[in-house]
């Protein structure tokens, strides 16, 4: 648990609350983490973000239907097929379903992770709630190549151009950190605003439109959808699409 979210734990009379300090960039190292239907139809593949979608149902199954953009992998397959995935180095964001977001879900997460892979999401409720939210099914056959190919993203700042402006921010921009507060708690760039990502639908009125404002996080990942939320909603906005770390005395280090 993050030291923010132990708190409220703590104030709500929990007692045996652990704190998990080194913050979810590391937590996604090691671990899987879970996202929703909605979320993967939303923000990846109605946008067109690169990402692996691995279906890891049977063949058999995933061929009655199946999600735009899968690939199929049964998940019994996936740690001898690791030669099939990109570099390592290409950071390529891995979703995984099967058929109800279970067993055979977390066994290929856990695979892909232990190889050394990061981040790898499930998809909670697999295929199951996909079709149960009435999103669209695909009955053609599957890719069963990995392909991950990065594209220059619209909006995308260089890290030359974002150094520049972090080092002397001008009056008429605004470096939004959409990670989350424990990992603002731990280093922010200086004059900085902190809205989460998933936050940032419920408090768009705190960001000014009268400024330019560029997006950051720690992977660039959740900088780019939030670049999305304030595109769409008239901002004039850009996203650094790189890793950021914090040292504990605040310094940082942007690489990509």
């Amino acid at each position: 648990m993050s030291p923010n979210s132990a708190g409220r734990a703590e104030k709500l009379g929990y007692t045996n609350v652990k704190v998990y300090h080194e913050g979810l960039p590391e937590w996604l190292k090691k671990n899987y983490a879970v996202l929703s239907p909605q979320f993967l139809k939303e923000a990846w593949i109605d946008k067109a973000i690169p990402h692996v979608l691995l279906d890891v149902r049977s063949a058999k199954d995933a061929e009655k239907g199946f999600i735009k953009g899968a690939v199929t992998l049964p998940a019994a397959d996936v740690e001898k097929s690791l030669a099939k995935f990109p570099p390592k180095d290409k950071k390529a964001p891995i979703m995984i379903y099967d058929q109800k977001g279970s067993d055979d879900a977390v066994k290929a997460a856990k695979a892909l992770i232990t190889a050394g892979y990061a981040p790898v999401d499930i998809v909670s409720g697999g295929f199951d709630a996909w079709k149960a939210a009435g999103y669209p099914v695909e009955t053609d056959k599957l890719a069963a190549n990995i392909a991950y190919v990065p594209k220059p993203r619209p909006g995308e700042i260089s890290i030359e151009e974002f150094t520049k402006i972090a080092s002397n921010t001008p009056s008429d921009v605004l470096i939004l950190d959409v990670r989350n507060q424990d990992e603002g708690n731990a280093g922010m760039i200086k004059g900085a605003k902190l809205i989460p990502d998933e936050e940032l639908d419920s408090r768009m009125a705190e960001v000014p439109k009268d400024k330019k404002i560029i997006t950051h996080c720690s992977t660039g990942t959740r900088a780019e959808m939030s670049y999305h939320k304030l595109k769409e909603k008239g901002y004039n906005v850009q996203f650094l699409n790189a890793n950021v770390t914090f040292d504990d005395k605040g310094n940082y280090t942007i690489v990509k």
